[in-house]
């Protein structure tokens, strides 16, 4: 019962399904959505992880590879019929010959999305309004509300959605364009800000770019509590104008280039600035994770780790 899969699994690399929902939506087409409801004994993926199968959509990843082929199979029939269904994989599955690697038993809920079902809808409205969200359903009867008002009730799942990571990097040097392109790989809404820079952009694959000042960059871009901001354009100037928009603001993580050796001078510049002890204690300098590398692209995973170990460890 299992349907054959790319030889390259690319579908997984994405892991937020809005845009696929967005997609299956604009094209007017159901959707088949799969969610991890439960999960025993461990599992490469946690309770909530989400796929998305339509008729030219795949997006999502749920397992090592160890299942998604029967739940595509699945997909596809709730597609055809239109009626939810609960899957089994590991003990008590009706499918003892697809196991987990992991040993885990997980279960599975599949529900078809219509084109215009209300609660995809709300969904994809929170995401453009960079709001939070909870999406609950059991199968037949679903919503999305605000997680101060969300509330799941017998029988259904509930996961939460959070605004996509937005990511600005100062700078226009090697290691900024890694910063960024890294950034964009892992799905960040990432914007390149190089001030006079050049009129056309790196040409960075999911990056967009500006070439105003850091201050008024950031205001047009828009600062909040999922923003990022890594100021890397070994200008100091630039680079304390931009800690100086940024550090007040709601963004998570500011982090900033920069020599260890300078760091109580651009301390001091800022604490001249007038900016708030409380806000110059958040930032992270010099930036990155300390993984001994100073390369573009080693430099890069040093900023991408840290920046996502600080969304998910504030």
């Amino acid at each position: 019962m299992t349907e054959a899969l790319p030889d390259w699994p690319t579908f997984g690399l994405t892991d937020d399904v809005r845009p696929a929902l967005r997609q299956a939506r604009e094209a007017g087409e159901a959707a088949a959505l799969v969610t991890i409801a439960a999960l025993d004994g461990g599992g490469p993926r946690p309770v909530g992880t989400q796929m998305v199968v339509a008729r030219d959509i795949l997006s999502g990843f749920l397992s090592g590879g160890c299942v998604e082929g029967d739940v595509v199979f699945h997909a596809r029939a709730c597609l055809a019929d239109g009626a939810p269904r609960r899957l089994i994989y590991g003990e008590g599955s009706p499918w003892p010959d697809i196991r987990l690697l992991c040993g885990a038993r997980m279960e599975l809920l599949v529900e078809p999305i219509a084109a215009d079902d209300p609660a995809a809808g709300r969904l994809l409205e929170f995401e453009a309004a960079r709001q939070p969200g909870v999406w609950i359903s059991d199968g037949e009867r679903r919503a999305f509300e605000p997680p101060e008002t969300a509330k799941a009730w017998q029988g259904a799942i509930s996961r939460r959605h959070e605004p996509k990571t937005r990511l600005v990097v100062i700078g226009g040097d090697p290691t900024a364009m890694a910063i960024a392109a890294l950034g964009a790989q892992a799905e960040f809404e990432t914007t390149l800000v190089r001030p006079r820079g050049p009129l056309e952009g790196p040409g960075l694959p999911g990056v967009a770019y500006r070439r105003d000042g850091p201050a008024e960059a950031l205001a047009a871009i828009g600062v909040d509590p999922c923003t990022a901001v890594a100021a890397s354009s070994h200008e100091a100037e630039i680079d304390h104008e931009a800690l100086i928009a940024a550090l007040p603001s709601p963004a998570f993580y500011v982090g900033a280039l920069g020599a260890r050796r300078r760091l109580p001078e651009r301390l001091a510049r800022l604490r001249a600035a007038q900016v708030h002890e409380a806000d110059i204690a958040r930032l992270k300098a010099p930036i990155g994770l300390d993984l001994g590398g100073k390369a573009p692209w080693e430099v890069a995973v040093a900023v991408i780790g840290e920046i996502t170990q600080a969304r998910y460890k504030p």
